[in-house]
């Protein structure tokens, strides 16, 4: 049983803990493992911390403390390291003995790291990759000899990627050390917590317990809407035209995050915003993941003291921050996922019993009924699934490489150890023996090649002995793969950030571009470095980064053929009503479709012959569905077709006339050969390629190159591109080949998403419109067309002369 000395602190604090907490604290004071669930800012880290400091406690009262740490908290990202020590510390100061708690991440320095490895703090707080570099030290098995828990925090953001497959084999590699060890896991709302906590916790801890928290955070959601709205609404468009009505948000709120969902248009809002309301600066402050840590760390500390009113940030503010002062927060355009949205929201109001008031602010007007999708979601708990991943190659041998790189390992323990884990649960001994050659023989085709002999196996032990190896491995070891970086820096001053080095090769010197919320003139190219001045001019490129586009969920997808349905008659569903307008046109000229139907609409203009398709199932899915239909179409009939997407639907365009009647037809939709229509029609060949490029990367394949002396992208493409054609050519059961493969049709295509919208196709009625022009849920995906191949100013040019032809 616990002891009462956490009631005391609680009543002390003018607190009185939740049901979920005191269960929790009973559960672990049983020594059990398990899943918490509960809202954001109602003190789930206390609900384990709380319980877990008190095994600290005593066990430093007994026996002397072992060379590691008790507790090992794992967090996703590093601004949550920080708050959970500050709320860790201010728990443990209640005890008599001192409890030290220490944060390692990609910004601990050197020294603290050497620090942290002679005098272990009682509570560690770290990343995945941290943690996975511990297990690379020689005494690795000594330094967690006294571990009593692993928390993992944010589970929910780690479920699904590569990092959470990290966090899985760390676990299980822990669980082999310390048998005794509970595992905990802390998690936001998603689909399939069931699932979520047998991932975590693996197949060796059956007698897990499940804490969910009864509480019921309150949303409070009001969206942005503006006094006319254009009938023919267009991307991005809108959200400009709002920026006035949020300056008075701002003004009465004490503190506010501005969320965006990708870096450039944080940049882009952050400058407007300065535009319209100078008297900000010096008030609000920006934060994305690629501005620099001392930035990053000044405007956390900022909006924590109430120093910064404003902060316009991307998902690197999502999770567990604690920034007591917010009070508002603003989410401009659909953040295009129902948890992601949850959470965002709960920044404010981040308090057992307090409101989360957040903004809807959409960047055009189609984002209304996206609006009112989140608002139906919000009233009826449904929130996304997040679906783990399986048979990760590329994970595991990294792994086996830092097993390798630390203690060694034998080969028939980490097997067992490994099939502990859900993602490797179903790993042949083939498939694990495949591995175990690659890191000492190469695969293959490699095994002519000294370099690719990176570990030995001798006497059943798997170890490397070369200290410039290990050097490399520990140098990359992790799952986050981006394209080649640079640091933007003052020709005389600090760095500011990293930007994508495929932005800077479109610079030639005297360009301005913003980064960080200055304006800045590029020099020059110095190693791994851009030099840059100040600038005074007003405009200028804003860097974009590859990847930065959120995919539509398919619990979004659902709800917004749902909200359409619900078109004709709104009952009083405010975001639909601000809608009017539009769907007024929409079915004007159309009609605007129900849940059961499919519209399709084709028109002509001088660009030629388009068919406009509606399946609402968002820009990556209509891209493949783009693709495959125009494939099949062009098998039949001889056609050159191009296409263009958006979340709502596809656009085909043809100088010929396109047979339309077969969109129609059942069989277009057939799905029987689906695997083999996308390879020939999305040129899933070279989709494969830059996938697996990213595996080769991670599974040490490829060297990227030391800090300070990275390699050219276009150097690591080749070589991923050399590798790729000769496993293709010479050893086509290649497992990371296999896994390239595998990846580009489930996440990339998202292949059995695309099946299932196939199937509801198929069942769907189909509705064929020919219309004189483009309709309003046209307008946009046409618009996001010319976008790629005009400027700002000829497209705003293009739009009002076709606006023009609505008037």
């Amino acid at each position: 049983m616990m002891s009462t000395h956490a009631e005391q602190w609680f009543a002390g604090q003018g607190w009185s803990p939740h049901r979920f907490q005191r269960e929790s604290w009973q559960a672990v004071s049983e020594g059990l493992s398990g899943l918490v669930n509960a809202p954001t800012g109602t003190g789930k880290t206390y609900s384990l911390w709380v319980p877990l400091a008190d095994i600290i406690a005593q066990e430093k009262s007994g026996s002397p403390k072992g060379k590691g740490p008790y507790v090992l908290w794992v967090t996703p990202l590093r601004a949550l390291s920080k708050e959970i020590q500050r709320a860790a510390s201010r728990y443990a100061q209640s005890y008599s003995q001192e409890i030290s708690i220490g944060v390692r991440n990609g910004d601990t320095s050197s020294t603290e790291r050497k620090r942290m490895k002679t005098r272990p703090p009682d509570l560690l707080i770290i990343t995945p990759e941290s943690l996975h570099l511990l297990i690379a030290q020689k005494d690795s098995s000594k330094y967690f000899g006294s571990l009593r828990a692993m928390v993992v925090d944010e589970w929910h953001e780690l479920l699904g990627s590569k990092r959470g497959v990290q966090v899985e084999l760390a676990r299980a590699y822990l669980s082999s050390v310390r048998p005794e060890m509970m595992i905990w896991g802390i998690s936001a709302t998603i689909g399939n917590m069931d699932e979520a906590k047998e991932v975590l916790l693996g197949t060796d801890h059956t007698e897990a317990v499940f804490i969910r928290s009864d509480i019921q955070k309150e949303i409070e959601m009001e969206t942005i809407l503006p006094e006319e709205m254009d009938r023919m609404p267009w991307a991005g468009h809108l959200g400009i035209q709002l920026l006035p009505k949020i300056l008075p948000i701002l003004a009465t709120s004490r503190s506010t995050l501005i969320f965006t969902n990708t870096r450039a248009q944080c940049e882009i809002w952050y400058q407007r915003l300065l535009d319209a309301e100078p008297e900000l600066a010096g008030q609000m402050a920006m934060h994305h993941g690629s501005i620099s840590r001392p930035i990053r760390l000044w405007v956390e500390e900022a909006l924590r003291n109430g120093d910064a009113r404003v902060v316009v940030s991307t998902s690197s503010l999502d999770l567990g921050v604690d920034f007591t002062p917010v009070d508002t927060v603003v989410q401009i355009g659909g953040p295009k996922g129902v948890a992601r949205f949850i959470q965002r929201a709960g920044r404010s109001g981040h308090r057992p019993g307090q409101v989360s008031k957040i903004y809807f602010l959409p960047t055009h007007a189609l984002e209304l009924v996206e609006a009112s999708a989140l608002r139906v979601a919000i009233e009826r708990g449904q929130v996304e699934a997040r679906m783990p991943r399986v048979l990760c190659f590329d994970v595991l041998i990294q792994f086996m490489m830092t097993l390798a790189v630390g203690e060694g390992f034998d080969p028939f323990e980490l097997y067992e150890t490994v099939l502990n884990t859900h993602c490797y649960e179903h790993l042949s001994w083939d498939e694990f023996e495949w591995m175990l050659e690659f890191i000492t023989s190469g695969s293959a085709s490699l095994q002519n090649y000294h370099e690719f002999k990176k570990a030995v196996l001798k006497d059943r032990r798997v170890t490397v002995e070369s200290r410039r190896i290990a050097m490399r491995h520990r140098m990359n070891i992790g799952t986050i793969v981006s394209d080649g970086m640079l640091y933007v820096k003052y020709l005389k001053g600090p760095r500011l950030g990293m930007v994508e080095e495929w932005f800077v090769s479109s610079l030639s010197e005297g360009d301005v571009f913003w980064f960080a919320g200055k304006a800045l003139s590029f020099i020059r190219v110095q190693g791994e470095e851009i030099l840059v001045r100040r600038s005074k001019a007003k405009k200028g490129k804003v860097p974009a980064y590859i990847g930065g586009k959120l995919p539509l969920s398919s619990q979004i997808s659902h709800l917004l053929r749902e909200r359409f349905g619900q078109a004709e008659e709104p009952e009083g569903d405010r975001d639909l009503l601000g809608l009017a307008p539009v769907l007024e046109r929409q079915k004007e000229d159309s009609i605007v479709p129900d849940p059961g139907q499919l519209l399709i609409e084709q028109f002509e203009s001088k660009e030629g012959h388009h068919v406009c398709v509606y399946p609402f199932e968002g820009k990556y899915i209509h891209e493949a569905l783009a693709n495959l239909i125009a494939y099949r179409l062009s098998q039949e009939t001889p056609l050159s077709m191009s296409f263009a997407t958006n979340d709502y639907g596809f656009e085909l365009l043809s100088d010929s006339e396109i047979p339309v009647h077969r969109l129609l037809d059942e069989s277009i939709y057939d799905d029987t050969e689906l695997s083999s229509d996308l390879m020939k029609s999305m040129n899933a060949a070279e989709l494969t390629q830059r996938r697996f490029r990213d595996i080769a990367i991670v599974s040490g394949l490829l060297f990227t190159g030391m800090p300070g002396k990275q390699h050219k992208q276009r150097q690591i493409q080749a070589s991923a591109r050399l590798f790729y054609q000769v496993f293709e050519e010479h050893e086509p059961q290649n497992l990371l080949l296999r896994q390239a493969i595998a990846e580009t049709y489930e996440q990339q295509m998202e292949e059995a998403r695309l099946r299932l919208t196939l199937a509801r196709i198929r069942q769907q009625e189909r509705v064929l419109k020919t219309v004189s022009r483009p309709t309003p849920l046209a307008f946009p995906i046409i618009v996001d067309r010319l976008r790629e191949r005009l400027s700002s100013e000829k497209l705003e040019d293009r739009i009002k002369k076709m606006q023009l032809m609505y008037a």
